[in-house]
């Protein structure tokens, strides 16, 4: 198994003014800000239906306390995967609602 390194991979080179470019820190976008869209899928979930959450700008761990938020609103499980929030079941109105309340931007429901 090979490790990688702080650098990306990076081990020596020759250009005399290179410089290591640090990553961007990821900011998390005021509820307003936020562009949502919430909407139902059963796709490759063995016919079950999940409300997903897309459009989540921010950290992870702001993208988890926001799932974890709607998981306790709807009382059913879920995850984050790639900032899209997946909660079970069908509680697109209940989490529709919630948002707007909370004071989140939202694109129409689809």
């Amino acid at each position: 198994m090979k490790k990688k390194n702080s650098l990306g991979g990076l081990v020596y080179s020759t250009d005399p003014n290179f410089k290591i470019q640090e990553p961007e820190e990821i900011i998390t976008l005021l509820k307003k800000e936020q562009k949502l869209k919430v909407l139902l899928d059963k796709k490759q979930r063995a016919g079950k239906i999940v409300t997903l959450v897309e459009g989540f700008i921010g950290t992870v761990a702001d993208a988890e306390t926001l799932a974890r938020q709607l998981k306790n609103l709807c009382g059913t499980g879920g995850s984050v995967k790639d900032f899209i929030i997946i909660i079970q079941g069908e509680n697109k109105e209940k989490i529709f609602t919630w948002l707007v309340k909370e004071g989140y931007t939202l694109s129409k429901k689809v």
